[in-house]
């Protein structure tokens, strides 16, 4: 299973990150091309996590020619209980972006490959933040699976009919 260096969605480009890329966020720096506030704290986190070469790792969230977040894979798909192969997905925007469609359209483009690819998708959410729950709701995560342990809503995206 695998996944496209770069996804492609009507106004944005998921590009995956490149080791010095990912250095850079793990240091706090910045480069030409990202938002001033990019990236964030959350974006850190998963260059914590970063693995080279990794498809299913993390990608910026490209708007023109400007960074303005990151979304990715917590690591590629194994088998669920059930045996279907899923994997859980992450995604953050700088403030400066919020609330113009694009956390539900940089999904919705992952969400096509990883349908093409017959895995299921979870993501955890505060139960508190509202915006990523409408995202999470516009792309079809309908199964809630209860909390984990910080308290997170665990949500997964059930795969089409067909995949």
């Amino acid at each position: 299973m695998t996944l496209p260096e770069v996804v492609s969605t009507e106004r944005l480009r998921l590009p995956l990150w490149t080791p010095e890329e990912a250095a850079t966020i793990l240091a706090g720096g910045h480069r030409d091309g990202w938002h001033r506030d990019y990236p964030r704290q959350d974006d850190r986190d998963a260059a914590t996590m970063y693995r080279a070469g990794d498809p299913w790792g993390p990608r910026h969230v490209v708007r023109g020619t400007t960074a303005l977040g990151s979304i990715g894979f917590f690591g590629p798909p194994e088998d669920a209980v059930d045996g279907v192969p899923e994997t859980e997905v992450g995604y953050g925007l700088v403030a400066e972006a919020h609330g113009w469609g694009f956390a539900t359209e940089a999904l919705r483009g992952l969400l096509e490959e990883t349908d093409r690819e017959g895995v299921r998708i979870r993501a955890s959410v505060e139960p508190e933040n509202r915006a990523s729950l409408r995202v999470l709701a516009k792309c079809g995560f309908t199964e809630l699976r209860g909390s984990n342990e910080d308290g997170e809503l665990v949500m997964a995206r059930p795969l089409p009919a067909g995949c």
